[in-house]
């Protein structure tokens, strides 16, 4: 079946012929589509708030919090315990009490791969050429019987990721992932759908992970996406233990 991205965009953007497609093409659609360069600058802080649901019926509240230029942090609650993982520009950290640790610890090496990935406040995409990323149109294909652009991003620590933009909306529908973690790739891939406008930036509130190979992965839908709001240094700092 064909995936629906639900996003109401207005803006009458049709798929343009390959020949015609470039890269800095693609992504200035991508940014038309999801509300320009200067709705997306105007937000500083985003706190997004829902639910994380995995194999089993497992599920957890989560809340994501971001605040420009690169902080991020990560909350997850289970049976009253809340883990946390944080990167506050310069270093990450966590706390995870589920184990019966209520310190913070440094982040392990995949741990920090993902968290940098999620400080990155606009992704891949916005303002590359500056962030040292290499961007490429590597051609065309289908996401469950949609007709996508594939863009490969490869940032600076090697890691690639492979953009699968819809080509009615050129908004991401699919990513897949490739890292190095101790010498050795790690693929993941990740849906993306149920795009919304928060503050004038349509953002996607549904998010399902897996790695590549695993029968079944996780999802995260979010209830709540909010704008702007106060976000103290504080909240992404490691405390300070006696």
């Amino acid at each position: 079946m064909r995936r629906i991205v639900q996003i109401t965009l207005g803006l009458g953007l049709g798929a343009t012929p390959l020949a015609a497609q470039s890269v800095d093409s693609l992504i200035a659609r991508y940014l038309a589509s999801t509300g320009g360069m200067a709705k997306i600058q105007a937000v500083t802080t985003l706190r997004r708030t829902g639910k994380f649901t995995g194999g089993g019926g497992f599920e957890a509240a989560v809340v994501q919090e971001n605040k420009r230029p690169n902080e991020v942090r990560e909350e997850f609650s289970l049976q009253g315990m809340t883990g946390i993982n944080a990167y506050d520009g310069k270093s990450g950290w966590k706390i995870s009490p589920f184990g019966g640790k209520k310190d913070p610890e440094s982040l392990g090496e995949e741990e920090l791969h993902g968290m940098l990935e999620d400080a990155d406040f606009d992704g891949d995409l916005v303002n590359y050429q500056q962030k040292g990323n290499k961007v490429e149109f590597v051609g065309m294909d289908q996401v469950d019987g949609t007709d996508v652009y594939k863009v490969k991003v490869t940032i600076p620590n090697g890691d690639r990721h492979i953009y699968y933009l819809d080509t009615d909306y050129c908004v991401p529908i699919q990513e897949d992932i490739t890292r190095m973690i101790r010498g050795a790739e790690v693929n993941y891939t990740v849906i993306l759908g149920d795009y919304k406008q928060v503050n004038g930036w349509y953002l996607p509130f549904s998010v399902e992970t897996r790695q590549q190979g695993a029968p079944e992965g996780g999802k995260i839908t979010f209830t709540k996406i909010e704008a702007n709001v106060p976000l103290d240094d504080a909240r992404f700092a490691r405390p300070v233990t006696h």
